[in-house]
């Protein structure tokens, strides 16, 4: 049975954008990752620029939270130097992204009146006590 027939989408290696990984790290506060363009053959693609990726984990009152984060940088030494500030960046975006995640629940909460989940009609009109 192939992919298609199940619904499952056909997943391919996109040979125009590979990459070699160098990862560096302290085992304490985070680690980088060196993203190497490459051809079909392995040899380095100069055509394409070297790519600088963060990740860290920071410990919140609910649990772990992992962040991953790109560092515009040149070499190892910029990528070290940047890396505050990166995860600094990274955590304001996580922090906004879940507050907008929350603004969005909350205007989805729908509550409806007492019996309307029996499947009556109320009418919809305001009731005072």
């Amino acid at each position: 049975m192939s992919n298609q027939d199940l619904g499952l989408p056909e997943i391919k290696i996109d040979s125009a954008s590979l990459y070699r990984e160098d990862v560096f790290t302290d085992r304490r506060a985070g680690t980088l990752r060196r993203m190497i363009p490459v051809l079909t053959d392995g040899s380095p693609d100069a055509s394409r620029p070297v790519l600088w990726l963060g990740q860290t984990q920071l410990m919140t009152p609910g649990g772990v939270l992992p962040l991953g984060f790109e560092i515009e940088a040149k070499d190892l030494a910029e990528a070290i130097e940047k890396f505050p500030d990166a995860v600094k960046k990274a955590l304001e975006d996580a922090i906004e992204e879940a507050q907008q995640m929350r603004r969005e629940a909350a205007s989805r909460i729908v509550v409806p009146e007492s019996g309307a989940a029996l499947g009556q009609t109320l009418g919809g009109k305001i009731k005072m006590p």
